[in-house]
């Protein structure tokens, strides 16, 4: 099957939910387009960001990483992160790499994809926006928290995120990669600083709405403090349609595997608990429900199991072109 025989599938996303799912989907014969936040600013990220005026790289690196078909030790050096005293302290070398490739190329975009052949990446990584957008919450007290980094940390409920410039522009592959795709994929990943900051840059939610392909979110497995305390999966599905003023998700996947009760008790102390699938909260919605054990546990940390899913949504996209085939 040639690359433009594959079926298209375009993942939306950001943080460490985004990679998980790609390095299942990878083994697949897929056309994969994964569009990821450029909101962030802590970390090396944030450093980068502010001393280089370029977009962070962060979510970028870890979505070339789990793309790329190279040594083991090729990847493990890409990820490497310096534990120093000095200026190189917490900056992974994937990092300082992006960096060093946008002031070569005079563009971020060119270096994502100059590094994509350097990894052998399966796929095209593209940042959500042209160039760094901040993230901005309104609290329901009204008010205003600036930064993705800070907005878990407020101490309040969200009541709506919102980016500036408002002028930020999604990229034409971007836009060309949804409305050519067969499958839109949004998520797992924190709902209000990795989901909703792509989908807010103007142009590029409009195309999904717009989208006729299948929608499925993949609802994340934990509630998390700061962000979705007490959420329900139909409470992330209508922040998402508030924000976006329109309905436009086909299918939810939820995880339908028990937690083990230490796990639970550990994330407890975090605020975070499962979350609660209200099965008639999403009917109501409209949305097509699929339960799968979708969960492992890696070093005692919750993740969606990334071989589980991504045979899932495999099964999805190939149902989806068939019938669209058929008619």
């Amino acid at each position: 099957m040639t690359i433009q025989q594959q079926p298209k599938i375009v993942i939306i996303g950001g943080g460490t939910g985004l990679p998980v799912l790609l390095r299942g989907l990878k083994k697949y014969p897929l056309d994969i387009t994964a569009i990821v936040t450029v909101a962030d600013d802590g970390g090396s990220s944030g450093r980068l960001r502010d001393e280089m005026d370029i977009p962070p790289p962060g979510d970028v690196r870890n979505v070339l990483a789990a793309l790329s078909d190279v040594e083991p030790l090729v990847e493990e050096m890409f990820q490497h992160r310096f534990k120093t005293t000095n200026e190189l302290s917490g900056h992974s070398l994937g990092n300082l790499i992006l960096a060093a490739m946008t002031s070569i190329t005079g563009n971020f975009v060119r270096a994502i994809q100059e590094m994509s052949k350097v990894l052998n990446v399966h796929g095209r990584v593209l940042p959500a926006a042209s160039d760094s957008v901040v993230l901005h919450a309104e609290m329901e007290d009204g008010t205003i928290v600036s930064g993705e980094s800070k907005i878990p940390y407020s101490g309040k409920r969200i009541k709506r995120v919102f980016l500036t410039p408002e002028t930020a522009k999604a990229l034409p592959e971007s836009i060309q990669a949804i409305r050519q795709a067969d499958l839109i994929i949004l998520g797992p990943g924190s709902l209000y600083t990795s989901i909703l900051p792509n989908l807010l840059v103007p142009k590029l939610g409009n195309e999904v709405c717009r989208s006729k392909a299948k929608k499925v979110y993949i609802c994340n497995l934990m509630t998390q403090a700061g962000e979705t305390l007490d959420y329900t999966a139909s409470d992330h599905v209508k922040a998402i349609y508030d924000h976006l003023n329109h309905p436009f998700i086909n299918t939810i996947l939820v995880n339908s595997e028990n937690i083990p009760k230490e796990i639970l008790e550990r994330y407890s102390e975090e605020h975070a608990k499962p979350v609660h699938f209200d099965f008639n909260g999403l009917y109501e919605l409209g949305l097509e429900v699929v339960q799968g054990e979708i969960m492992t546990l890696e070093q005692g940390v919750i993740r969606h199991d990334t071989n589980q899913v991504a045979q899932i949504l495999y099964s999805m996209l190939l149902d989806e072109t068939n019938r669209r085939f058929e008619a």
